[in-house]
């Protein structure tokens, strides 16, 4: 660690992941989309287009949040994506509230501005830990994703602490899902409670000392930082390795428990969600201590493999046990720090504009979050989960073309 001084801002960070745990993945889970599916009027598949407007938004910002990371400092960065995203949370909460009358048009509006928010973390929050723990920037990276695990994990028991059953003339609301009877719960208490966190971490994130500015090297603006990066096929095919490795798990958190719901007959797939959380956070563990003996960049060809062979079993074989299976092994080899490796390893060859490389990684990951999350709103369970091999199939071709060229990367880098 560079300085003891900068612990409590890294854990404020990390903590702004912890919360963003629940943001991105509550609008996946089956039973909360069919819920606000019912709330909004529309098809429980439509709520997938809000996740997608999480996409949008990021698109919108990454261009100008990562060179305003580089130039106006970490602190900056991370303060005005805190605070934007309790605006998106807070705004759930209203857009829950108004159901018919515009709800979807709300929620849809303020996912934007969490994806903007999201831009505006991920530019600050990641070259800032690089910085301060610059002996291990990889494992640093790593528990940004460990963080959002934990948090996804206990996901099912923040909902059922959070969300009280709406009484209608003294009887338990219930709608029908697939079937089912369904309690119809609010689930404002969540969207209000992390709202209020993030506005605290928005604050507190102001009075923390960060390496911001310590630095006497000339920064180099960003034109000039891309002009002399010297990108090549190599360094390009690293960055596309966002857009694939994001759309594994993203479409796999979205989609994957409809699809055990219309191909295996699993009315109550929600522990899906568990397994898929707790195999991330061991398989990140578990990378973490790899990593001092094997590079970042054999990750990227050996975890899409196992996706790959993982998502062709579960579309030809579906059962409650493949699923399960598949759950754990998406969460812990898609989910599980993927993403932030790419990163890290893209930082590496880029050492001069790394706010920079990391918005360009990020706009690749949320160009895949909007347009395939988008697509896939209009498409059926079995059609995404064809999709997904598709993709993956991609991320691995990428993977192993970056991996026999690392040598060049390296020297271009020097």
């Amino acid at each position: 660690m560079k300085n003891k001084k900068y612990l409590p801002a890294a854990i404020i960070m990390y903590l702004n992941y912890f919360v963003h745990g629940v943001g991105c993945s509550v609008l996946g889970q089956a039973t909360i989309k069919a819920t606000l599916a019912n709330a909004w009027g529309v098809d429980a598949m439509k709520i997938t287009a809000i996740s997608a407007a999480l996409g949008l938004g990021r698109l919108i910002a990454l261009p100008f949040a990562g060179p305003l990371s580089d130039k106006m400092g970490r602190k900056i960065s991370t303060m005005v994506g805190s605070l934007s995203y309790a605006v998106y949370l807070l705004g759930l909460m209203f857009a829950f509230n108004a159901g018919t009358n515009g709800g979807y048009t709300i929620a849809y509006t303020c996912a934007v501005i969490g994806g903007i928010a999201n831009s505006f973390l991920d530019t600050g929050i990641y070259p800032a830990l690089g910085e301060i723990f610059t002996s291990a920037k990889g494992v640093a990276t790593m528990g940004i994703k460990f963080a959002i695990s934990v948090s996804q994990m206990f996901l099912a028991g923040f909902l059922g602490f959070c969300a009280a059953p709406i009484i209608v003339n003294g009887v338990q609301a219930t709608f029908d899902l697939n079937g089912t009877s369904v309690l119809l719960n609010n689930y404002n208490k969540l969207f209000w409670i992390c709202g209020l966190a993030y506005l605290v971490l928005g604050v507190a994130i102001f009075f923390m000392p960060l390496p911001d500015g310590e630095s006497t090297e000339k920064k180099e603006g960003l034109i000039e930082g891309i002009k002399n990066a010297n990108f090549t096929i190599e360094s390009i095919a690293m960055i596309a390795i966002g857009f694939t490795c994001t759309g594994t798990f993203q479409l796999w958190l979205n989609c994957a428990q409809n699809f055990a719901v219309s191909n295996a007959g699993w009315e109550t797939p929600a522990v899906m969600q568990t397994y898929y959380s707790t195999a991330c956070l061991v398989v990140l563990v578990g990378t973490a201590f790899l990593t001092k003996w094997i590079k970042d960049v054999k990750f990227i060809l050996v975890y899409p493999v196992i996706c790959l062979i993982t998502l062709i079993v579960v579309r030809i074989m579906p059962s409650q046990a493949t699923l399960s299976i598949g759950a754990a092994l998406i969460g812990g080899f898609a989910s599980g720090g993927l993403l932030q490796i790419a990163t890290s390893v893209c930082n590496e060859i880029f050492p001069k504009i790394k706010g920079t490389v990391t918005a360009l990684v990020m706009i690749m990951s949320s160009l895949c979050n909007y347009t395939l999350l988008q697509a896939a709103s209009g498409m059926t369970p079995a059609g995404v989960m064809t999709m997904n091999i598709v993709l993956t199939a991609v991320g691995v071709l990428l993977g192993l073309f970056v991996n026999m060229r690392y040598s060049k990367l390296v020297g271009d880098a020097e």
